[in-house]
């Protein structure tokens, strides 16, 4: 992370890490992902997809950490929170362009300061979380 005076920022070497650690727990679990790192605004900082992961799921990786750092909030937990909002959002929102509403996205924020999200694809939503909360570790960062 780049920490300008005031203004916390998520830099490519950090992103690049965070896909890397994201792979390598993907390894540990015998699955096959794509992982992207977004920025505060939603632009790519880092894409990694390992041989063999789906083609679909490169698309779906971006889209989860679009949809992370659009909202602040992990991907796997849209289904619990669409339940205190009204029926027409529930079925209007999840028909969004890039919205995600299933695991494996999730924001990134250093303290306060939401600064990107991260996204993997290609396995479970719960493989999926896992890898991505490899990603953040591996940058000294949490959910």
């Amino acid at each position: 992370m780049n920490h300008e005076p005031g203004v916390p920022r998520l830099t490519w070497e950090a992103a690049h890490l965070a896909v890397q650690a994201a792979v390598r727990q993907a390894l540990e679990l015998g699955v096959r992902i794509n992982v992207s790192v977004v920025d505060a605004g939603g632009v790519p900082l880092a894409v990694l997809r390992m041989h063999g992961a789906p083609l679909h799921s490169i698309d779906i990786s971006e889209d989860k950490a679009y949809t992370a750092v659009s909202f602040g909030l992990a991907t796997s937990q849209w289904t619990d929170v669409l339940k205190t909002h009204s029926e027409a959002v529930r079925q209007g929102l999840p028909l969004r362009p890039r919205f995600v509403m299933f695991g494996g996205g999730l924001p990134i924020r250093c303290g306060s300061e939401l600064i990107g999200g991260i996204g993997v694809s290609g396995g479970s939503e719960q493989q999926d979380e896992q890898c991505a909360k490899a990603g953040l570790a591996a940058i000294g960062l949490q959910q």
